[in-house]
């Protein structure tokens, strides 16, 4: 599997954390991956193999592009011969301004928006393999879009206390770092993620023991809890199996054997 991120243009920072492209080779027969929850949401565009989901019970197709919400724990997707991906990684608070679409919740989202026309440009590109030309035409459609988005400066704010404090900074603080109230706070956040302050925090500490149980699989435990402002090594154990589906020690176990296979970096998508 090939991954690569980048960086975005300055403008963009306050919205969408990187862009990456992802190559995988499955065969013929139809191979499952697992993506695991993190603190981010995901426009995907992909090409080549199928791209399918377990949807009451059969699979369902999935269209490009497609977004892939917060996930409150791991979603299985399918595909088989060669998968491509390209993607957005923003933050949850401002991908769907940035899209001009109502927030909600939900593991992935299909939706009907002018961005569907760079479908034809990206496949092209992807296909001859040129990637970084491929890149370059999703920054820009983002740069024109970003363009006629007004960004909250109180969301950004309180994005960079959250994230700053690895989700583990308490609702009034993160108000208190935004210059706002926790009401107000608390209301504009829903309004743009649909989800709460709260949610995401969680989320984004989960993300952070899991890259270190990744790269790190020999992490003494107990003391990643105290680091992350867990109360003790059951309260993370307990948050980590509701996000993960299995256990701090198990996870760290499956990264000894995969991650040298797979890459040096966390890249959410692993075999399951």
């Amino acid at each position: 599997m090939l991954h690569q991120e980048f960086e975005p243009p300055e403008e963009l920072r306050d919205t969408i954390k990187c862009f990456w492209y992802n190559k995988r080779e499955s065969g013929e027969v139809l191979s499952d991956f697992e993506v695991q929850p993190d603190g981010y949401a995901e426009i995907i565009f992909h090409f080549g193999g199928c791209c399918s989901r377990m949807h009451q019970g059969g699979l369902q197709p999935l269209p490009s592009p497609f977004m892939m919400g917060l996930l409150n724990q791991p979603t299985i997707f399918y595909s088989k011969n060669r998968l491509e991906i390209i993607a957005i990684r923003c933050y949850p608070w401002t991908v769907f301004d940035l899209l001009g679409l109502p927030s909600g919740k939900g593991a992935v989202h299909i939706f009907e928006h002018p961005i569907v026309r760079l479908q034809s440009i990206l496949d092209k590109l992807v296909h001859a393999g040129k990637i970084d030309e491929a890149i370059a035409e999703v920054k820009q459609y983002f740069m024109d879009a970003w363009s006629g988005v007004a960004t909250s400066s109180m969301l950004f704010k309180a994005g960079v206390a959250m994230r700053k404090a690895n989700g583990a900074m308490p609702v009034s603080q993160v108000a208190e770092a935004a210059h706002a109230t926790v009401r107000t706070l608390e209301r504009n956040f829903k309004q743009s993620s649909g989800y709460t302050v709260k949610d995401v925090s969680a989320l984004i500490r989960f993300e952070q023991v899991r890259n270190q149980l990744w790269s790190y699989p020999y992490t003494n435990i107990a003391g990643l809890a105290h680091e992350l402002g867990y109360t003790d090594q059951a309260h993370l154990s307990r948050e980590f199996k509701r996000y993960s589906g299995t256990t701090p020690g198990a996870f760290a176990r499956k990264a000894k054997k995969e991650r040298p296979v797979v890459s040096g970096d966390f890249v959410a998508f692993i075999q399951s």
